[in-house]
């Protein structure tokens, strides 16, 4: 059984890896002139996308257990507006909020999972909730929005982390190093934890079996229970690191912030080759996921003739193509 598993994610996980080397390559090639292949065009969409990174580790992890979290958008729009206006008109410490952001996660995922794992309700529904509950706190703190000048928090969000390679000269004759932000360095910490985690604990071991056959991981004794509240748990505390992360993007709170990021969180898993059943997957595939998306969006603006709303359209084509092949791995799991 685990063989089976590990072999369809190896094969969805290469099928993903190669995509993502064959899109960016492509825009090497059509865009060397746009300066597509400098080093910085690669780090920006890990700055971009830092936050998503975080949410969709956390997503990896609920889909593993064959649940689903279509709330992480409305709360990293309440973390936002929280931090935005905790700052600016509440005078409270950057650090302070930031460390009650992450609270709020917790208490966020211990509901949730609570109503997953022991009410057994669908997940979708209780989440839903969860999303609908997360704008509407977000307009009652305020609807409008609200930039961030806090001095703390704009020092952390235009820190830059210089790369000692890959620097350039552009067409002003000026040497341009390329840097990462602080967003990028967290996020990739939160993928490295939680690729460790997956792999070699026991609660890693157990969001596996669960979403591979919840009747077996009760079998074999495991708490299924505690382990969905666990997971949920999880995601919304990677949400609410994520949106730190978005936070130091935005500079600013918004009722209209990460609206569909949760999409684009659940389309990073399964493109990463999550199933949507449960059972298969890792944040590996899912950071590639994540790098894929990030390239339709840049690949998009770059062209400059397109409208942003194809990158929506070619992410949708990619995410229909993943299903149609978790579907295969499905069909010739049951045959065997």
């Amino acid at each position: 059984m685990k063989t089976k598993k590990m072999s369809s994610n190896t094969l969805l996980l290469i099928i993903t890896i190669c995509l993502f080397f064959v899109m960016y390559g492509a825009g090497c090639v059509m865009y060397s002139a746009k300066g597509f292949t400098h080093l910085q065009t690669f780090l920006n969409i890990l700055i971009n996308n830092a936050g998503l990174l975080c949410v969709a580790c956390g997503m990896t992890c609920v889909m593993l257990t064959g649940g689903i979290d279509i709330s992480v958008g409305s709360l990293i729009a309440l973390d936002c507006m929280f931090l935005a206006v905790g700052m600016e008109r509440w005078g409270m410490s950057g650090p302070l909020l930031c460390v009650l952001v992450l609270v709020i996660g917790i208490v966020f995922g211990l509901v949730q999972g609570f109503c997953v794992g022991y009410l057994q309700i669908q997940p979708f529904i209780v989440t839903m909730a969860g999303m609908f509950f997360g704008r509407g706190m977000t307009a009652i703190i305020s609807t409008d929005q609200v930039p961030i000048s806090n001095e703390w928090f704009v020092g952390l969000a235009n820190k830059k982390i210089q790369i000692p390679f890959g620097a350039y000269t552009n067409n002003k004759g000026v040497l341009q190093v390329p840097y990462i932000r602080i967003s990028v360095v967290v996020a990739l910490l939160v993928l490295i934890i939680i690729f460790l985690m997956l792999r070699y604990t026991k609660f890693g071991r157990s969001l596996y079996a669960v979403g591979g056959n919840e009747q077996s991981a009760i079998m074999m004794g495991l708490n299924v229970p505690m382990t969905k509240l666990k997971a949920y748990v999880l995601s919304s505390f990677l949400c609410s690191i994520g949106g730190i992360c978005f936070c130091l993007n935005t500079m600013s709170g918004n009722v209209q912030q990460a609206t569909g990021l949760e999409m684009d969180a659940i389309a990073s898993a399964v493109i990463g080759g999550t199933l949507l059943t449960g059972g298969v997957g890792n944040v590996i595939g899912s950071f590639f996921g994540v790098l894929i998306n990030g390239t339709i969006s840049t690949l998009v603006k770059t062209n400059g003739k397109l409208l942003s709303s194809w990158s929506n359209i070619a992410v949708a084509a990619l995410l229909c193509f993943f299903i149609v092949l978790q579907s295969v791995f499905a069909k010739i799991k049951e045959r065997k």
